[in-house]
């Protein structure tokens, strides 16, 4: 019994089948005309009769149906028909064709085509009216609209040929493969080509059966599998070395270490300058530009490696090219590769325009010629240079420090440098802002004080109490001095020398210029020398006391007196020292 609780199954379908009509429906054979399933006579249009071949009923053929159940029927619009059980309410005529799709359960069905049920109050009492199709041109059967008549293809002879004779009978071709198609059917050149022994071997006369063979075996296969091996073996070994060579980019950039130049590099010399505040990374990005080290993460790593790597210092170094890293470091801690002029404290400027000349390789007296007619240019505070018997305008704002000075620099720009690093120290230490606190006319005054300090001040304990001595012989009620500073330093700058003897205090009071104190009362015009950084602060805060004299009897000792008489009994012990030094 079938799924649908009628019939032993379905029946054989075509009448060669050795088993047509053997079992089937009932085991006979279906008359013409009539249903093989016991239908109703005019159901379906009767074919001419073909030789020796029963009449069977015809079936409309549509297109991309499905067999549903198994007997050979197709179920239309391409997709197989649900049938509910629900629809068989258990009295099936004798029209009922479980291969006919198109009749209802227990209704009737109308001639020649595909009616939908009619429900007209239960599921079983509908009739079935036709619905007509266009018939599809692209069906190779050519089948008519729905409702036509048509010839069963596949029950004619041309669908089933007799057996051909042994003797007849062709060999079927072989079959090809789908990834050789050969050289006749698009197959690229580069392996299509065969050599000559290939070529040799195919024509030999016991494989002529082969000779033109496009399969396995052949001569020409051998060669296409060699070449497509090696094609492959090509991509694969280059995207393997690719992969092997940017991952290890990737680990050097990620974990390696940085790249590095070996040993003290070779002996091209290059001038690196080192700004003022630079950190490692900056110092390595001005070694990398100059060639000096391979790369910036190199020095920063040997720069901390090194117990005094962040003692670098601002300043021009002469290095190497292509050093190590490590190498860099070291010579850069050694003195000797410092290529920067040091200006110590209390020098004056004509000594510093000496120093420049010899650095940068030019003829004497130039850097002095500079200054002289380019003073204006050089960046100078506005309050400087206010007294029209100053000699040298730059004098005191070439602030002691290091500077990068190397050959091939221009000496307008070294002086630039240090006029810029004097008035951005003396704005720190804010000579304008206490100049009128220290009864001062301005801040010059206050920086001449400070090159005062600097010069007659033989130790660095001592200046508060030089300071203060300035400060009460500027007095006007000072009676010890009547306002003159009688200061042998001023004495030495006007002639542009520096000598412990001056002369006598007579000889000394008849020299008529604006810098000798021994004459003039008051501040000499400007700074005598560039003072450092002990003597400012010293003349921004000198000390408490009635001093009016000092002087040194020794290396490590100052005397200091409020009166004259003091002072003359402190110059003895001064004049005694003197004897025992043999001088």
């Amino acid at each position: 019994m079938t799924e649908y609780g009628r019939g032993p199954g379905s029946e054989p379908w075509h009448p060669e089948d050795p088993l047509y009509g053997d079992g089937g429906w009932g085991g006979q054979q279906a008359d013409a005309g009539q249903s093989p399933y016991g239908g109703q006579p005019g159901h379906y249009p009767q074919q001419p009769q073909q030789p020796q071949q029963p009449q069977q009923p015809q079936q409309p053929q549509q297109p991309q149906q499905y067999d549903e159940w198994g007997t050979g029927q197709q179920a239309p619009y391409g997709r197989p028909q649900q049938q509910s059980p629900g629809y068989d309410t258990g009295n099936q005529g004798p029209g009922y064709d479980p291969r006919n799709q198109h009749g209802g359960y227990g209704g009737q069905q109308q001639p020649g085509g595909y009616g939908q049920q009619q429900y007209g109050g239960g599921w079983d009492t509908g009739q079935h009216g036709q619905v007509p199709y266009a018939a599809d041109p692209a069906d190779p059967y050519g089948q008519p609209a729905y409702g036509g008549e048509q010839q069963d293809y596949y029950r004619t002879s041309e669908a089933y040929p007799p057996p051909e004779p042994p003797a007849r009978r062709r060999p079927a071709p072989e079959r090809e493969t789908d990834w050789d198609p050969g050289p006749d059917q698009g197959e690229h050149a580069f392996f299509a080509g065969g050599d000559d022994d290939d070529d040799r071997d195919d024509d030999a006369p016991d494989r002529r059966g082969r000779g033109d063979r496009r399969g396995r075996g052949g001569g020409q296969k051998k060669r296409r599998s060699g070449c497509a091996c090696l094609v492959v073996v090509l991509v694969f070994g280059g995207g393997i070395g690719g992969i092997g060579y940017f991952g290890y980019q990737y680990y050097q950039d990620r974990f390696g270490p940085a790249p590095d130049y070996a040993g003290n590099g070779t002996g091209d010399k290059v001038n690196v300058e080192i700004p003022k505040g630079a950190g490692g990374y900056e110092i390595g990005q001005a070694l990398k530009r100059a060639g000096v080290v391979k790369s910036v993460d190199a020095f920063v790593a040997a720069q901390a490696t090194n117990p005094d790597g962040n003692k670098i210092q601002a300043g021009v170094y002469t290095l190497n090219t292509k050093m190590s890293a490590a190498s860099a470091v070291e010579l850069m801690l050694n003195p000797k590769s410092r290529n920067n002029l040091i200006i110590p404290e209390g020098q004056r400027n004509s000594w510093v325009y000496a120093q420049i000349d010899t650095r940068l390789e030019l003829k004497k007296g130039t850097t002095a010629s500079v200054a002289k007619k380019e003073w204006k240019s050089l960046g100078l505070p506005d309050w400087a240079n206010n007294n029209k018997d100053i000699k040298d305008p730059l004098e005191g704002f070439l602030y002691p420090s290091a500077y990068p000075v190397a050959k091939g620099m221009k000496p307008d720009f070294v002086l630039k440098a240090m006029v810029k690093q004097a008035s951005e120290k003396y704005e720190e230490f804010g000579l304008k802002e206490k100049a009128e606190d220290l009864n001062l006319e301005n801040p010059l005054q206050v920086l001449t004080v400070a090159s005062l300090v600097q010069a007659e001040g033989k130790y660095k304990h001592d200046f508060e109490k030089v300071a203060t001595v300035v400060y009460n012989r500027l007095k006007p009620d000072n009676t010890e001095t009547w306002g003159l500073l009688d200061f042998d330093s001023t004495v030495n700058y006007l002639r542009g020398q520096s000598k412990l003897a001056t002369g006598s205090v007579d000889q000394l009071r008849k020299i008529d210029d604006p810098y000798n104190t021994y004459k003039i009362k008051g501040l000499p015009p400007g700074p005598i020398s560039n003072p450092g950084e002990v003597a400012i602060n010293a003349a921004l805060n000198p000390a408490k006391g009635n001093w009016y004299y000092f002087v040194s009897v020794s290396e490590d000792k100052t005397l200091f007196a409020e009166t004259n008489e003091e002072q003359n009994r402190n110059r003895e012990k001064y004049l005694e020292e003197l004897k025992k030094n043999g001088q």
